[in-house]
């Protein structure tokens, strides 16, 4: 049976041997203005050139990236997703913690963001909003707090101090360089850049429950009420069905798969770290929105809530990774995580050892993503083996070596 245990374990056995064998690099759906060719061509290196360039790309069914001399890189999102899911294994016995995850560690060092005294991370591309350019490796919001995250993971698991003190220096640099308010009735953070006074829900989740659980550790109490304000507003953005928006701007008007997921995972995070029950009820509402609106019959995971396609890798790893999360709210949780990933399997999953990017009604796009796809996968299969059964031992398990 394809979502069997032993199949579980096959599937994640050969998609580390993919990426461990390409080194953690890749490509990714928005790395177009990597390319060389148009650094050369100033007539092309201007806001829509730019934006066109970056969605042709990205729809292509064909990757054009080797003629348009795009390099594969390592993005510090993707190795944060990787020591995640490596910190998973080693708990789960699969994995020898110690040459892969200090490799991962070193890599996150090296990746940082250069000329700032925090640690912070930004892609390993530049990218074009509708309004501003991100500079490749401009720190930001959401790369940062992955990373933070992927740190207090292997902290946890190593009790090394000084992956404490990576992800408290990266808490500190979105406190003191993100954080902004706008009178009584607005707290954001800032996302993508310092500049852009965004009121981006998902961003404002995940970084205040990073500062959060930075707090369960440290105990210091500057990081809880920023955190708290800012979730407080981003709450009640909520619409009266569960929903949000992906952020308050008119452009950003739309309800998504994995923003929603980001949203009720991270909210879940702030109230167990904050130790409240202040949003229980918004976590419950959020829940039952994405549970009743974003699944096909067949487990097929739709990426917007009022239509399907396309059908996404990374809707398909965090539909799996938050629906393990909630699985006290709904009794069929794992049931569905499991019938997701069977889903996955059957449509987006090649025996080469990768996950297709996506699927339309008429073709499947079968480009590899290291950052969009695999790494969103690895660490959504690692934790289907958390919550396989038996809980422990995984008979006939897999070994996956130290690999530095």
């Amino acid at each position: 049976m394809p979502d069997s245990l032993e199949c579980l374990k096959s599937t994640t056995l050969k998609l580390f041997e993919y990426c461990r064998t390409r080194e953690w690099k890749g490509h990714d759906p928005y790395d177009a203005l990597n390319s060389e060719i148009l650094g050369s061509l100033p007539m092309l290196n201007a806001r829509l050139p730019r934006l066109v360039l970056t969605q042709l790309l990205k729809w292509s069914p064909f990757n054009f990236r080797s003629l348009l001399s795009v390099p594969e890189t390592q993005n510090p999102k993707a190795v944060a997703l990787f020591l995640m899911a490596f910190v998973k294994l080693s708990r789960l016995g699969l994995l020898d913690q110690g040459g892969l995850l200090e490799a991962m560690t070193e890599s996150l060092v090296t990746l940082r963001a250069q000329n700032t005294p925090y640690w912070c991370w930004g892609y390993s591309f530049p990218w074009q909003t509708l309004t501003v350019l991100v500079p490749k490796g401009a720190p930001n919001l959401v790369c940062t707090v992955f990373v933070a995250n992927a740190l207090l993971d292997a902290y946890e698991l190593t009790r090394e101090e000084r992956l404490l003190d990576m992800a408290l220096s990266a808490a500190e640099y979105i406190r003191d360089e993100l954080y902004w308010t706008d009178g009584d009735s607005i707290a954001s953070f800032s996302y993508p850049l310092p500049s852009e006074r965004s009121q981006c829900h998902n961003a404002n989740f995940l970084a205040a429950a990073l500062a959060c659980r930075i707090f369960t550790h440290t105990r210091q109490g500057e990081f809880l009420e920023p955190a708290l304000k800012v979730t407080r507003y981003s709450v009640a953005q909520q619409h009266d069905d569960g929903s949000w928006n992906y952020g308050e701007f008119s452009a950003q008007r739309w309800v998504d798969n994995f923003h929603t997921g980001y949203n009720l995972c991270a909210l879940r995070s702030i109230c167990t770290y904050a130790a409240t029950t202040e949003f229980a009820s918004n976590v419950r509402r959020g829940f039952e929105f994405y549970r009743a609106h974003f699944f096909r019959d067949d487990g097929a995971p739709r990426y917007f809530h009022n239509r399907t396609y396309p059908i996404d890798i990374h809707s398909v790893a965090q539909s799996i990774i938050t629906l393990l999360t909630f699985r006290d709210l709904h009794q069929d949780g794992v049931a569905l995580a499991r019938t997701v990933y069977k889903w996955a399997i059957d449509h987006l999953w090649t025996e080469r050892g990768y996950f297709y990017y996506h699927s339309l009604p008429f073709y499947t796009n079968k480009i590899s993503y290291m950052r969009w796809s695999q790494a969103w996968m690895l660490l959504a299969l690692s934790m289907l083996l958390e919550h396989a059964k038996p809980a422990a031992g995984l008979p006939g398990g897999i070994s996956i070596r130290s690999v530095a």
